[in-house]
């Protein structure tokens, strides 16, 4: 199926984290602009980082489609958005490992990389970063969502 003619869905998401590691929750907006369907998701975990979360948002709402679909993912994190449209694929190349201070280190949150990398296969995602904490509706909304799972840890 051409690109065009797949469905198009945005995904708000964010993460959270009380500590750095520490409880931690994530949460996603699921919307479908031309039938104005959402679906909300959030999660957590006990121990984690601020990076895994904004992570398993994105992976947890792409998860929740279907089949392929265009997808617009709205972030304030540009460690995710970043990491998929410009490092990954050098990651990849390098047996998923990063340079830092010249020699190659393994890769952090390697498991959610390589997971992330299979939906983004199966999807044409592009990614939009916004301003966290600047009063973006959809955004604040995933904020209270994964706030809210992390406190189930606290």
């Amino acid at each position: 199926m051409a690109v065009d003619q797949l469905p198009f869905v945005q995904l708000f998401t964010d993460g959270a984290c009380s500590g750095n590691p520490g409880p931690g929750g994530w949460g996603y907006i699921l919307r479908h602009p031309a039938s104005g369907k959402e679906v909300e998701g959030s999660g957590g975990a006990p121990d984690t980082t601020n990076n895994r979360m904004e992570l398993q948002a994105v992976i947890s709402g792409l998860e929740a489609l279907k089949r392929a679909t265009q997808v617009e993912v709205i972030t304030d994190s540009t460690y995710v958005a970043k990491g998929s449209s410009d490092w990954l694929p050098g990651w990849k190349r390098a047996g998923w490992k990063r340079k830092e201070q010249g020699r190659l280190k393994p890769v952090k949150n390697e498991d959610l990389w390589r997971r992330l990398d299979e939906l983004l296969a199966a999807h044409q995602v592009r990614f939009t970063v916004v301003k966290g904490h600047a009063g973006h509706v959809e955004n604040e909304r995933c904020d209270v969502l994964a706030v809210a799972a992390a406190r189930q840890f606290g």
